[in-house]
């Protein structure tokens, strides 16, 4: 995803580098394992497994090509540990974040009344 000019400003200095170490760590596969909940891409008969998504090829899963981001679980940009970090196909980030947007697109319209 990318970052929201708003939002910069909460990203560390070495972002780039953060994600860059990452998606070598990952080998440049969606780490997902259904914490998306689109069953779609982390489901099988045998349970959880991981997203078949891989950066820069042709998705399986949706059209295009797939574009690894970084995912804060927690949704806080400051908090920049590992465990808090996955690398997620777009599909799968877009999913695991739709609960957080709801909210926020919520919380702006009872401030702004739109």
């Amino acid at each position: 995803m990318p970052i929201r000019p708003e939002n910069r400003d909460r990203y560390p200095a070495n972002w780039k580098a953060i994600r860059r170490g990452i998606l070598v760590q990952c080998e440049y596969r969606c780490e997902c394992h259904g914490q998306c909940g689109t069953a779609i891409c982390c489901d099988s008969p045998e349970g959880r497994v991981r997203c078949h998504e891989e950066h820069g090829k042709p998705a399986l899963t949706f059209r295009g090509r797939v574009v690894l981001t970084i995912a804060h679980l927690d949704h806080m940009p400051e908090n920049c540990t590992r465990d808090n970090l996955k690398a997620m196909c777009q599909r799968c980030h877009n999913a695991y974040d739709k609960g957080h947007r709801a909210e926020t697109r919520a919380r702006t319209k009872a401030r702004t009344g739109r």
